[in-house]
């Protein structure tokens, strides 16, 4: 499969993809496409050598925007402006991220609104295709104007600075180019800026949240659906009469898949009326996640399809357009949106958990879930660390849902004085993921532990699904008998989450 950049709208799955390297991608070859953005290049040209005034090409950047530059220094600009902005910190993008980064930028440059050759969008192809990636730190920006410092790695590698990926080193940019032959670019006088100036990084850590909490949402209610079973819960919570008159569509969804995995027929009879409401509200919870993921993906998409630097050029009407399109106030909405439902995920399954290995709680289970035997049991404790464990992390994923949006920070001389901390925002939702994998790697097994644990006490009728969803999760882990670290499960559990291992509902 390939991804061709120009011819119709990039998706979320296809930066995702072009992350994971599942496919190949090129650049729209077609006549009237590479027409388009010669115009546009050749308009900007034009325009800045005869009459000149156009911001970041015959000015300065930011405050210096009353600075004109000499016309002799107008195409040394470019270069300068990669150099004084790689001063980013913090850990560094991996190399999976940095892929989508490129794609990302890529994306939006091929709009043709940017003044760009197609020698620039072609090496942008390039990189992506031979997978030299530029190694970028994710400390660095306020997410307007655009993510301009770590988007700075990218232009410096295209000019043969810095440092890459390549062939799983990094390496010296210069180094790598030399080795495959390639001369480094000379940008042109906007495509600096036009490179620098955009939203990329947020929207590509969009893309790979988005993916990754989608399947969390379809993990959460799953596990709802074992820790149900293993609490001898009341199916009859999710019954579709009851969900008709509060028809949120992603709760319906999630109330379907549990009665899918339950195999409830509408049968109200129970010893237990009502259990309590991280069973009983699970579809409230994850569907609120599932209402909001097809709003997330509009924000995310046309984000990812947009120009979205400044100035914008208009080869049609032969207009140079300054406005403020770089701002991520979109992403970081998104961003600031998806984290706290995937908080709430985590809150969820912490709570389930707590349920679990409770025995004032669990409906009969052994404390602490241990599955030891006779003497051992008197000094086993089964699961008692990792609920201490996941009461940790699900702390620490709600600590980070504070919206990032609210800390705009005046900056640049108060040029850039309200802006949108984007970035910032898709990286804290990105560690909450992360946080919320690790509780429902715990949950998972600690789930299928309880399913395992009633099963030895009384006959458990289990759906197909729910069978052999089990029975796959002790392949990778076995039931916990007599105690063991758990740690080495609980990281190739989180693995196959991360590669999204368990196809769970066909919908999903």
């Amino acid at each position: 499969m390939t991804v061709v950049f120009g011819r119709k709208p990039i998706g979320i799955e296809d930066i995702n993809a072009i992350a994971a390297r599942k496919v190949a991608v090129q650049l729209d070859d077609s006549t009237p496409y590479r027409q388009h953005i010669e115009k546009g290049a050749a308009f900007l040209d034009r325009l800045w050598r005869e009459e000149g005034g156009i911001y970041g090409v015959t000015t300065g950047y930011g405050d210096s925007v009353t600075v004109a530059v000499p016309s002799e220094l107008v195409e040394a600009l470019p270069l300068n402006l990669t150099r004084f902005h790689g001063c980013g910190l913090g850990r560094h993008f991996t190399l999976q991220e940095g892929r989508a980064i490129v794609a990302s930028r890529l994306a939006s440059l091929c709009q043709g609104h940017s003044g760009v050759t197609l020698a620039l969008l072609e090496r942008l192809v390039w990189l992506l295709q031979e997978d030299i990636i530029p190694v970028i730190p994710a400390e660095g920006s306020v997410g307007a104007s655009g993510d301009l410092t770590p988007l700075s790695y990218l232009a410096a590698v295209l000019v043969g600075e810095r440092q890459v990926y390549y062939q799983g080193q990094v390496q010296e940019t210069q180094a790598v180019l030399a080795l495959k032959g390639v001369e480094p670019l000379t940008l042109k006088p906007k495509e600096g800026l036009a490179i620098m100036n955009g939203t990329a990084v947020m929207t590509a850590l969009a893309c790979q949240a988005f993916a990754q909490s989608r399947y969390l949402s379809a993990m959460a209610t799953r596990i709802t659906a074992l820790v149900s079973k293993a609490l001898g819960g009341n199916s009859y919570h999710f019954d579709k009469t009851l969900f008709a008159v509060k028809p949120h569509p992603g709760q319906g969804l999630v109330a379907e898949r549990l009665r899918a995995d339950l195999n409830y027929q509408g049968d109200a009879a129970h010893s237990r009326l009502q259990d309590r409401y991280s069973l009983r509200c699970a579809p409230h919870v994850i569907g609120a996640l599932e209402d909001a993921l097809p709003w997330l993906r509009t924000l995310i998409e046309t984000e990812l399809n947009s120009a979205n630097d400044n100035p914008i050029i208009d080869s049609e009407g032969e207009q140079v357009l300054h406005g403020g399109h770089f701002y991520g106030g979109h992403i970081a909405m998104a961003m600031d949106t998806l984290k706290v439902q995937v908080a709430n995920l985590a809150d969820l399954l912490d709570r389930q958990l707590a349920s679990l290995v409770d025995s004032k709680f669990n409906n009969g289970l052994p404390a602490n879930l241990t599955g030891a035997d006779g003497r051992e049991r008197y000094i086993s404790h089964g699961f008692k660390a990792v609920q201490i464990g996941v009461s940790a992390w699900t702390a620490e994923a709600l600590k980070h849902t504070m919206p990032a949006s609210v800390f705009s920070r005046s900056t640049e001389c108060h040029n850039q004085d309200k802006v949108s901390m984007g970035t910032i925002a898709a990286r804290d939702c990105l560690r909450i993921i992360e946080l919320t994998e690790q509780v429902t790697a715990a949950s998972l097994l600690a789930a299928c532990q309880g399913c395992w644990l009633r099963a030895q006490q009384q006959p458990l009728a289990l759906s197909a699904a729910l069978d052999r969803f089990i029975s796959a999760v002790f392949t990778y882990c076995e039931p916990v008998k007599n105690d063991r670290p758990l740690e080495a499960d609980l990281r190739h559990l989180m693995a196959q989450l991360r590669q999204q291992s368990w196809s769970l509902y066909e919908d999903a």
